[in-house]
């Protein structure tokens, strides 16, 4: 089984950040779900499964995700 990583840099693989600072000023301004909650912690950990929420869309952490952090 994959590791969790931390939610920040879950939204950078994601590509829907540019970078850390501007995804810790999204997560922390309650701009991003996940699992469908406000979640402000972005060391929160996420993983395999877990459904992030960013302007209206969602996206799944899948394995290759996770894979992806490990590179």
């Amino acid at each position: 089984m994959q590791e969790p990583i931390r939610f920040d840099q879950c939204l950078k693989l994601l590509s829907l950040v540019q970078s850390g600072g501007e995804a810790k000023h999204l997560i922390q301004g309650g701009q991003v779900l996940l699992n469908g909650v406000v979640e402000t912690r972005r060391s929160k950990k996420v993983q395999l499964g877990d459904t992030i929420t960013f302007r209206g869309e969602n996206y799944t952490v899948t394995q290759e995700l996770l894979r992806r952090s490990e590179g």
